[in-house]
């Protein structure tokens, strides 16, 4: 597969991403960064989105199982393979500076960002499962990861 395949995919699954996602044409417009009206063109595949906004739609909704059943996985490590010729995996442990935790249960670890603020859950892999601003968000995520654990 190659950068045209892929964008010529992400146009046909573009409506049906932001309608999985529960997002109007506004918000996803928005979301991505386009024009209401570049969005509409996109989705009646009148043009083809440019590489910039496939990249975006597949870091903002990596999680869609749309993309990841269309590609057979995650969307982003394929665009990565596509654009650079390998995938670059993060390493969690080299930001662990900047994260403070916050609370630890059955393996799963709440933590907060000193530098900008975010919330996250890692699982007992130690890989960040969720991320949010919003305290109470991020804490009912938790709760409900760490209840579902046996002790």
């Amino acid at each position: 597969m190659d950068k045209q395949d892929f964008t010529e995919i992400l146009q046909s699954k573009f409506k049906m991403v932001r309608t999985e996602a529960g997002y109007t044409q506004d918000s996803m417009s928005h979301t991505i960064g386009l024009s209401k009206k570049t969005l509409v063109q996109i989705e009646k595949e009148r043009i083809l989105p440019n590489w910039t906004t496939c990249i975006s739609l597949c870091a903002l909704f990596r999680e869609s199982e749309v993309l990841t059943n269309t590609f057979g996985g995650d969307p982003l490590e394929l665009a990565q393979v596509i654009s650079r010729g390998h995938c670059v995996y993060p390493n969690y442990e080299a930001e662990a500076v900047y994260w403070e935790e916050i609370e630890r249960k059955n393996g799963y670890s709440l933590e907060f960002n000193k530098s900008n603020n975010i919330y996250r859950v890692i699982d007992p892999d130690n890989h960040p499962v969720h991320a949010s601003y919003i305290e109470r968000e991020i804490r009912t995520f938790f709760m409900r990861q760490t209840d579902l654990q046996p002790v």
